[in-house]
């Protein structure tokens, strides 16, 4: 035993260090930030930005985190790609208040109309680098101003002593790079764009080729014509001779010197003021959350509980055995299913339809990994939609089996049914372990994969189903004892293509 808790002591204390570390080091192109930081460098920023919130342990951020590293580098000078470690105890409530329910989550933060008051979308697009950078780039606003022949000496006599920069191109569309460079600019430098095809306006400014940007410095200044390469930190440093680009974010705040450090940690009061220090950065982060979400949230979300709470380790809390084996119901008659999962009003439902031999070593494994999974996430307070076992004595199962041809009645078959909004997903594991279940539920939960129409005669009128209390007060769910997965067992399970994993 004294071996055992040594072991488990040490493994806490490396898991603990993986956590702190994050998933993004010093020398990554993703901006690790905190809930503290999130108020100033993204709801205050000018730009529009991209936010992972993430837990270093989740194996699906992990998978992300190539195709993010890759999307932060070509948005590198256009938009932010952020990632805030949500596992780390002073970003819990942040994460909590910005709606996080599973990782990794991805918010788009676009500049709002009042500083500090952002729009935020939660990003449900593809989770490849192109993916990424496409949703982001179309979020950036557009500032730039659409100049034709007709309308050039008008927009050449506003403010003429405000400094213009025109790009001559021969794309319709406004890039990222020069709606970036507007936003850079903005107050500073009025910019705009003209086609190639505007005859009278290639002449005026003598242009020979495209792309191609004039600066006119204001008054009667002379236009300067730019020849350099269309990266944006080349641009930026050209406009940069009328006057510097508007700061990024509000500057942070002073740090104190070495003497008020050092009177701090002379002061008797300084323990108390560590503690009330890491309280407020807590406070803070909730605010930040709070006013980012302002103007996007109906209702405002109460901050997930911690699934670590503390516990007294001199007087252990004893727990029931039946609380050990997590649980999910067998129903074996048609109304209680009809009720359940199968009424033109009942949203989505995962179904175990098991063999005649319940107790076979495919249904065991199935029953188990969902009560297990369903188990996590009741105890993370992140709810699931219901997990049910169909037993093969329950007149729809032959029917489930028929209409949705999932195969014959000696194998466990696992599927997922929406009545209300007409659709059905199978389970295509070749295994039932938690892990490959997890992603085919994570997969549905973010509506990912194809799905298939549920046939109308699978679906009750709610108002027609009658259930019988007493079969309902005497049905008992099966109590499945959860197989401990060891790590090196996990990676050997099959993996489907997902990206989406939940607490």
């Amino acid at each position: 035993m004294v071996r055992t808790s040594a072991l488990v002591a040490t493994t806490a204390t490396l898991l603990a260090n993986v956590h702190a570390a994050g998933l993004y080091g010093k020398n990554s192109a993703v901006l690790q930030i905190s809930g503290v930081d999130y108020d100033r460098v993204i709801a205050k920023s000018n730009y529009t930005s991209i936010v992972e919130f993430y837990a270093p342990w989740c194996g699906h951020c992990q998978n992300l985190k190539p195709a993010y590293e890759t999307a932060a580098k070509s948005l590198a000078g256009i938009a932010k790609v952020a990632a805030v470690n949500c596992d780390e105890e002073v970003n819990k409530p942040f994460c909590g208040q910005m709606g996080v329910q599973g990782f990794p989550t991805l918010k788009i933060v676009k500049p709002g109309k009042k500083l500090g008051k952002p729009v935020v979308e939660d990003y449900q697009g593809p989770r490849a680098a192109k993916g990424i950078v496409d949703a982001v780039k179309d979020k950036i606003p557009n500032n730039v101003k659409r100049v034709t022949d007709k309308n050039l000496d008008e927009w050449l006599q506003e403010k003429n002593e405000t400094a213009k920069a025109i790009l001559f191109s021969d794309k319709g569309a406004t890039s990222a790079t020069l709606r970036a460079l507007a936003i850079d600019f903005a107050g500073l430098v009025s910019v705009a764009q003209v086609r190639n095809k505007e005859t009278e306006a290639v002449k005026t400014f003598g242009v020979e080729k495209v792309p191609s940007l004039v600066l006119l410095p204001g008054g009667t200044k002379e236009a300067i014509k730019y020849d350099g390469d269309m990266k944006k930190e080349s641009l930026v440093g050209f406009l940069s001779q009328v006057a510097p680009p508007n700061p990024d974010c509000p500057p942070p705040k002073a740090k104190k010197s070495k003497t008020q450090k050092d009177d701090a940690k002379e002061s008797k009061a300084s323990s108390k003021f560590s503690k009330a220090s890491a309280s407020h950065k807590t406070a803070e982060a909730s605010s930040a959350a709070a006013s980012a979400q302002s103007e996007t949230v109906e209702e405002p979300l109460k901050p997930s509980e911690s699934p670590d709470p503390i516990v007294d380790t001199e007087k252990p809390i004893v727990i029931p055995e039946e609380e050990l084996k997590p649980t999910i119901p067998v129903l074996a008659e048609s109304s209680e299913l009809q009720a359940s999962c199968l009424n033109d009003k009942s949203t989505t439902c995962i179904l175990a339809i098991l063999p005649k031999d319940e107790a076979s070593e495919a249904a065991t494994s199935a029953l188990s990994s969902l009560a297990s999974i369903h188990k996590k996430h009741d105890t993370g307070r992140s709810h699931l939609f219901p997990f049910v076992g169909v037993s093969a004595a329950n007149p729809l199962a032959s029917s489930l089996l028929a209409e949705l041809n999932l195969g014959t009645a000696d194998e466990v078959h696992l599927v997922a049914v929406n009545a209300k909004r007409g659709w059905y997903k199978k389970y295509t594991g070749q295994s039932f372990g938690a892990v490959a279940v997890e992603q085919w539920v994570d997969a549905i939960r973010m509506g990912e994969g194809k799905k298939e129409q549920l046939p109308d005669s699978l679906i009750q009128s709610e108002e027609k189903i009658e259930v019988e209390p007493e079969k309902v007060a005497e049905q008992e769910p099966i109590k499945i004892e959860v197989e401990e997965i060891k790590e090196d067992e996990e990676l050997k399970e099959p993996e489907t293509h997902h990206e989406h994993g939940e607490l």
